[in-house]
């Protein structure tokens, strides 16, 4: 646990927690997050270390959460009596009222029992790794589930009386198609579900499939962009609404905690690999979870907020930047020369502006890195 003083801030905004279970049951060959598999014995010292830490931070920082994640990694396998415990200390902690309660599962193994336990913790939302609905994609993949068991674990949460469910898509992966796509959006859709997140698959360094990188059968870049572009247009029929480069949802089912990251709003990361934005400064805990259980210090890793940072993440979401969003955190509106330069691309199909700020197309998205570096930054 760190020991060091923090500076206490007596901001009134809540903030969110994300906590990172990096206990998973085997590694998928795309994968790049810090994950380990975990011990009984380890996973009890994880938890532990989680709630000495959730107390030690809700004294120091003494504000209220109105969101908190739970991220992996394969935050299930930590069990329903650990997690609870997490959640009860949260709750004692940081308030939590009225809060939005996320948590990411895996549908590898039969979730029953474990998703009512967590419902009845105060768990609110479901994030269920499917990534693909088609068994030959799923095993590319390195998945270790069917889509059979991700629609079981569907139907097994909604009778937990969950009613905020998010499904994950991977988009461009190996051997994907218009068609099996479709199917894979068919799928969410008819499980009855509010959210899908679908992300492009990127390889990774240290990963698998980036060692094996030659050998993949991935779809080059216009097929990919093709890809996105199509389960947009898909998603939207289908009554899921794009408000993030990769996030669609029903109306009013967005993810709250994340569109913290997106709003450039304040969150307390804990466990090994998390980042955190708090006070106006930024730090993260090394990738190690013995560091972690030692108690090390997270890495200090300066200040965090500043207008290009919140340009950049802004530009993320489908409502982009505005001269009133821009007033009411910095007290100025948007720069002349970004609005200018943010119009030049309108002639392009990446942009879209108005009298009040601009954001981007789904052509942009697709080019966005670059694209908010030249217009941030252009004289």
């Amino acid at each position: 646990m760190n020991n060091e003083q923090l500076t206490i801030n007596n901001f009134s905004v809540p903030i969110g927690l994300y906590i990172h279970v990096p206990f998973c049951d085997g590694k998928c060959p795309y994968c790049d997050f810090y994950s380990l598999r975990g011990s009984e014995e380890l996973m009890e010292q994880y938890t532990n270390s989680i709630v000495e830490n959730i107390k030690y931070y809700g004294g120091q920082l003494e504000r209220n959460a109105d969101t908190l994640y739970f991220g992996g990694g394969t935050p299930n396998l930590l069990g329903a009596k650990r997690l609870t415990s997490i959640i009860v200390a949260a709750k004692e902690a940081f308030g939590l009222e009225n809060a939005e309660i996320a948590m990411e599962v895996n549908p590898t193994e039969d979730l029953n029992g474990f998703l009512s336990e967590i419902h009845a913790a105060g768990v609110t939302r479901l994030s269920i790794g499917l990534q693909s609905a088609n068994e030959d994609e799923l095993q590319l993949l390195g998945r270790r589930h069917t889509a059979a068991q991700a629609a079981k674990a569907v139907r097994d949460a909604q009778t937990a009386g969950f009613y905020n469910i998010s499904l994950d898509l991977m988009l461009a992966t190996q051997n994907q198609t218009e068609e099996s796509l479709l199917r894979s959006i068919d799928f969410c859709a008819s499980a009855g579900i509010q959210h899908i997140s679908a992300y492009l698959l990127k390889i990774e360094p240290h990963t698998a499939y980036y060692k094996n990188r030659e050998h993949l059968t991935v779809p080059d870049d216009d097929e990919a962009s093709n890809l996105y572009l199509f389960a947009c247009e898909q998603l939207e029929k289908r009554g899921f609404r794009q408000y993030e480069i990769s996030n669609f949802a029903k109306p009013g089912f967005e993810s709250h905690h994340n569109l913290k990251y997106w709003h450039c709003e304040e969150y307390l990361g804990l466990g090994p690999a998390a980042h955190s934005f708090v006070n106006g400064n930024r730090f993260y805990y090394e990738r190690s979870i013995g560091a972690f259980i030692r108690g090390d210090a997270p890495v200090q890793d300066g200040k965090g907020g500043d207008f290009e940072e919140y340009a950049m993440l802004a530009l993320r979401l489908s409502e982009g930047l505005t001269d009133q969003s821009c007033m009411g955190r910095f007290g100025y509106p948007l720069p002349v020369r970004i609005k200018s330069a943010a119009k030049r691309y309108e002639k392009i199909g990446l942009t879209v502006s108005d009298s009040d700020g601009f954001h981007f197309t789904r052509k942009g998205f697709l080019v966005s890195n670059t694209l908010i570096a030249e217009i941030l930054y252009s004289k």
